[in-house]
């Protein structure tokens, strides 16, 4: 899959766009099927998430997303009473973290042969998912993601997060596409973590966070539908608000080292009738 080009230039910016990686069936079949989630979706139950306050998000009910398929409205869903503002289908930021496992339809897009062989070439010895999301980007409420690096929410020892970001429609600067600063995954992992109680009802930082950095020196990672933007896990990147009449949905993986110390305090924790899945003993 990864020439030795695309290696050199992942290892240099800590970013690599691959167009094409989802045929048009499979990303035809990923929206299809999301709907259908949505649709049983019983939108009474109201979860929040965030990226710039996380006192929202720290609940049990996030906390038990690991191993389930949930849904998590935007901030700017609700109106002063309480009540969306729109359908739930215009409303939800993301919905996971357990796609990859729990829905036929996202196991076989997840567990892909091309996955495996990209995981081994940029040195994932034993290559696991650890979480999955689709992404809505709602138009004009879609809001911002902070900057952040993967290995903070999803740290394993030593750190081995990488993250596979799939357009499921096109991703541009109009309606937030990913932005990351080239080269940030070279300078040192912050002890900055993102655990879970032992109780698992509640989710919060320890550690300190790392040197400001300079958003400057982002830049757009815009791609077509279909594309995989692959990232490493201490790749800093963000996205802005969507304030456009236009979507921007996607799947993300995360995947982790299995040969690597998954810590028991990580806010994702699995129950053991449902650990993670070696990558090559999936296909």
């Amino acid at each position: 899959m990864l020439s030795p080009t695309d290696l050199a230039q992942f290892q240099k910016d800590g970013y690599l766009i691959l167009p094409n990686y989802l045929s048009s069936d499979e990303v035809a079949s990923a929206r299809k099927q999301i709907t259908s989630i949505i649709d049983r979706f019983d939108s009474s139950e109201v979860s929040v998430f965030s990226t710039t306050d996380h006192s929202v998000t720290s609940t049990s009910y996030f906390v038990e997303s690991a191993s389930r398929i949930n849904c998590f409205f935007e901030e700017a869903a609700f109106d002063k009473q309480g009540q969306l503002k729109q359908p739930k289908e215009l409303s939800i930021n993301k919905i996971g973290h357990a796609l990859h496992d729990l829905d036929p339809v996202f196991y076989l897009i997840s567990y892909k042969k091309e996955l495996t062989v990209i995981c081994h070439q940029i040195g994932i010895e034993a290559p696991s998912i650890a979480q999955s999301q689709y992404i809505f980007k709602q138009p004009g409420i879609g809001g911002k993601v902070a900057p952040h690096r993967d290995s903070t929410f999803l740290y394993t020892n030593p750190p081995s997060c990488t993250g596979f970001w799939m357009a499921l429609e096109d991703a541009t600067l109009e309606n937030g596409c990913l932005m990351a600063i080239p080269g940030s995954h070279k300078s040192e992992l912050e002890s900055l973590r993102f655990v879970r109680n032992a109780k698992g009802t509640e989710t919060f930082f320890i550690g300190e966070a790392g040197p400001q950095w300079n958003l400057n020196q982002m830049v757009p990672l815009e791609v077509a539908c279909g594309s995989l933007i692959i990232l490493h896990g201490a790749l800093v990147h963000m996205s802005t608000p969507n304030r456009s009449r236009k979507s921007r949905h996607a799947l993300v993986l995360h995947t982790v080292d299995g040969a690597a110390e998954w810590p028991a305090d990580n806010w994702l924790q699995r129950p053991d009738n449902l650990p993670f899945k070696i990558l090559d003993q999936q296909v």
